[in-house]
């Protein structure tokens, strides 16, 4: 005699269609509200260690999915993509991203000897 086959769904499964229909129903905007809403919720009830935890774990598990190859292409289009942000940033005359290093330690400089040079009469 055959098995009958429970007419009950899973969590998965419900979880599932859920998920489908309600991005059938709502639009980006939606998402982004409730994603910042979520967030938001999330940031006035945990603590400092609460998100050194999960993303210790997310870490870990990113790291037993993946191989040297897969990190080496992120970093690969990351580094293009700051590069392409960069040149962009400079080519319109906006200057809000980082210093260089060499402005950096010019500023550092000057902020350690009081913001001035010191002439041959010091």
């Amino acid at each position: 005699m055959a098995e009958k086959k429970s007419k009950t769904m899973s969590r998965e499964e419900a979880g599932r269609k859920g998920g489908e229909a309600t991005a059938k129903n709502h639009d980006k905007e939606f998402f982004q509200e409730i994603g910042q809403k979520g967030g938001e919720a999330t940031a006035e009830n945990h603590d400092k260690e609460f998100y050194q935890e999960i993303g210790q774990k997310g870490g870990e598990a990113t790291a037993e999915n993946h191989d040297k190859e897969f990190y080496q292409e992120i970093g690969q289009k990351g580094g293009e993509a700051r590069a392409q942000q960069r040149e962009d940033d400079s080519n319109s005359g906006n200057n809000n991203s980082k210093m260089s290093r060499e402005e950096a330690s010019r500023k550092g400089g000057q902020s350690s000897s009081g913001g001035r040079r010191k002439s041959n009469n010091d």
